[in-house]
């Protein structure tokens, strides 16, 4: 009989691991052997907390379904515009950037950027903005990209066994919040589990709430979201023809530069300069450390950020398809929402999320299935399930 496997040196060296975090990190840094995970696990792993985090995330079906997700300009023939999976690898690389230099943990970067987006429905802001308001008619909470990002990594992929990341990552991905202008961010410890589920109630109840992050890495991209994505929707609308290299306002332009390239070094350079982390080796002083701008660069920033809403975000051509997009979402969660209140959506060609826990459909009331149905959707696929009832859908330029 063949002897099992014997693990003892991986722990070892996970042991080992854990220890130069210690010394290589910054006092203020979460540590991988702190991760808390809401549920014991039958397995015990030798991967640190973080590391298998972004793993879990990089596997999970909803980051496959990024690649056909908007990120700004939907419906373009075009291989060179920006889709949603490209913008959150963007956000982990410049994180981990900034990560790297102010001593903090990269992994748990990489697992709160690539899961920052996965509740991100079909069509990007649009979509959630009509979705929200189908949830308000229905009695669900106003929806949010965030909370569903959570809801989908805990409560709905793997049949609705979730993926039970660590405590670190959920908050970070709650709190990513890059449409919020900010020039410095602090975090604001968080003991458990049972405050988060309370900070997320709270979010729901009230999307206007400003969370603040548990954790440095989190702070990090939050920000570097912003970083990521300014210059890059500048680029895209000057191959678009909506906008020229020298409409970019003046002072911007000349203390951030011009091209996606100089912004995003510009911002990253600041960010790294102005942001206070201890060192390592030197003792920790509690509420201290913060990531954040300089003034001058907060404010070109959000100069950047204003002028982009009006030239590009609000502009009629980005939005000349929501019209009809709207009309599709409506149209579908209408039919939907028919079918499973009439106990008839075995007839459909889609499975309304009735292959998850009993836990799930039993609880859930049809307008949420219906909800995290859509939410999860491809642009491409929401359009083929438009079409093949009938609504009317935006062709492709």
């Amino acid at each position: 009989m063949t002897a099992p496997p014997d693990y003892s040196p991986m722990f070892e060296l996970l042991a080992a691991l854990n220890d130069e975090e210690t010394r290589r990190l910054s006092p203020a840094a979460a540590l991988s052997a702190d991760g808390r995970r809401r549920r014991a696990e039958e397995r015990i792993g030798y991967r640190q907390h973080f590391a298998q985090d972004a793993d879990r995330i990089l596997h999970s079906r909803a980051y496959t379904r990024y690649i056909d997700k908007t990120q700004v300009f939907c419906l373009i023939s075009n291989d060179h515009i920006t889709h949603r999976v490209l913008h959150v690898q963007l956000v982990s690389r410049i994180a981990r950037t900034i990560g790297r230099f102010l001593r903090l943990n990269e992994d748990l970067i990489e697992a709160i950027a690539l899961g920052h987006d996965i509740g991100h429905p079909p069509f990007g802001h649009a979509g959630e903005h009509v979705l929200s308001s189908l949830c308000s008619v229905h009695d669900l909470p106003p929806f949010q990209h965030n909370i569903q990002s959570v809801r989908a990594l805990e409560r709905l992929e793997r049949k609705g066994r979730g993926w039970n990341l660590t405590l670190q990552t959920l908050d970070g991905i709650l709190c990513h919040d890059g449409e919020v202008h900010a020039a410095r961010l602090a975090p604001e410890p968080l003991g458990d589990f049972a405050g988060f589920d309370a900070k997320l109630t709270a979010k729901s109840a009230d999307p206007a709430i400003n969370l603040l992050p548990m954790t440095l890495e989190a702070c990090v991209v939050r920000l570097a979201d912003t970083v990521a994505y300014i210059g890059r929707d500048i680029e895209d609308a000057i191959i678009l023809g909506l906008i020229r290299r020298d409409d970019i306002p003046a002072g911007p332009r000349q203390l951030l530069g011009e091209t996606n390239g100089s912004i995003v070094y510009s911002l990253v350079t600041d960010l790294i300069g102005h942001s206070r982390v201890t060192p390592p080796d030197c003792p920790l002083t509690a509420g201290t450390d913060y990531i954040g701008f300089s003034q001058p660069v907060a404010e070109a920033l959000d100069e950047l950020k204003r002028f982009n809403y009006e030239k590009i975000y609000l502009s009629q051509q980005t939005r000349q398809h929501i019209p009809m997009i709207e009309r599709c979402y409506r149209d579908l969660f209408s039919f939907y929402l028919r079918h499973l209140e009439d106990g008839t959506s075995d007839r459909l060609h889609v499975d309304l999320m009735g292959d998850l826990e009993d836990s799930y459909t039993r609880y859930q009331p049809p307008a949420a299935r219906v909800r995290d149905f859509i939410a999860g959707m491809t642009d491409d696929y929401f359009l083929a399930q438009a079409a093949a009832i009938g609504c009317p859908v935006p062709p492709r330029l």
